[in-house]
């Protein structure tokens, strides 16, 4: 018997249970705190601005296990709120306790948007990146922050994001759409036509979140969209777009296009960047794969170009929706739009 589990917009006090239940187990923190580039870029951020953390009051958004927060005592915070919404905040008190850290970090238990604050404060930091940069719409609860707490010139870390976009060519997708061709010589039965089935359940409208290697890479990357977290506002991230125009390196067949995203982080001598470019050490945020419905050729030269708009979903503002009108050649735009997979929805049924 088939079971269909009927999607319905989820309210926004469920949407946000949901949304830090998935940080209340231990996998995700270790995951995070594991990924050796995230890690290591915001304490060596935080070092290089100890200059604008040493006596000041710091704020951390979303402080999970209170790594950062350690980080800025250790730079010489004269004080750290510590803000963390789900469970992981008792662990972070333990954390804090047991770096003898607790006369400078405070846990504050609940969402920035709820929480008062002693004070207003100099420095902002948040690890609040998601999949393609906005998936679980993290960022919003950084700019409450520093409309609400950051007193004037004060810094926030990280304080710039960018996003990319590049035409890749996924050879798992091609071996899989062949292996069908390959049925008859095995055990005598043409199931090459089960082709077209493959191609629609694989080269689907879901955001795919994996490692591209450089080699599957068909262009450089473009730039499509830059965020300034001094300036950029709440109703800006309803509509995150942009134009971007690549060039192939050599024939090959594009079947997907792969986002990422870099943040910036102002240091005083020159600023830190923390990329997930496949062209850099992987991470743990991996990159976006967009697969188009059919694999189009590109030769030497030919340009890929088109626009790229990220949004929030309907069905729930934590989940982020990609869509791409896109150009290869001489062929007519095309268009199609991406969703992450609905975590929420086993929970409905």
């Amino acid at each position: 018997m088939s079971h269909v589990v009927k999607k319905r917009k989820l309210d926004k006090s469920r949407q946000d249970r949901l949304y830090f239940d998935s940080y209340s187990d231990v996998t995700i923190h270790e995951e995070m705190i594991a990924d050796h580039v995230r890690t290591n870029t915001y304490r060596t951020a935080i070092q290089r601005n100890s200059e604008s953390i040493r006596g000041k009051v710091v704020l951390d958004v979303g402080a999970g296990t209170g790594v950062l927060s350690i980080f800025c005592a250790q730079a010489g915070a004269k004080k750290v709120y510590a803000v963390e919404a789900c469970s992981i905040a008792e662990q972070a008190v333990k954390i804090v306790k047991h770096n003898n850290m607790d006369d400078r970090v405070e846990v504050i238990r609940g969402t920035v948007e709820t929480v008062d604050l002693p004070q207003k404060v100099e420095v902002i930091v948040s690890e609040w990146m998601g999949y393609a940069l906005l998936h679980e719409s993290m960022l919003n609860s950084v700019l409450y922050a520093r409309d609400r707490w950051l007193k004037p010139g004060g810094v926030i870390l990280p304080s710039k994001a960018e996003l990319y976009i590049a035409p890749i060519s996924d050879p798992v997708v091609e071996d899989r759409l062949h292996f069908w061709y390959t049925v008859k010589d095995q055990y005598g039965v043409d199931m090459s036509c089960m082709s077209d089935f493959a191609q629609r359940c694989i080269m689907n409208s879901d955001i795919t979140v994996n490692s591209v290697t450089v080699e599957d890479v068909l262009s450089h990357p473009a730039r499509f969209a830059e965020l300034d977290l001094y300036s950029v506002t709440v109703e800006e991230l309803r509509a995150v777009k942009g134009h971007f125009r690549c060039e192939s390196f050599g024939s090959a067949a594009v079947n997907a296009f792969c986002v990422y995203f870099t943040v910036t982080f102002p240091c005083p001598d020159k600023p830190l960047v923390l990329s997930t470019s496949p062209f850099k050490p992987e991470t743990h945020w991996k990159q976006a794969v967009l697969y188009l419905d059919a694999p189009l050729e590109v030769v030497q030269d030919t340009p890929v170009t088109g626009e790229v708009s990220m949004y929030p979903s309907e069905d729930s503002a934590r989940h982020i929706c990609i869509h791409v009108d896109y150009s290869i050649g001489e062929q007519k735009t095309q268009s199609k739009t991406f969703s992450i997979p609905d975590w929420s929805s086993e929970a409905q049924s």
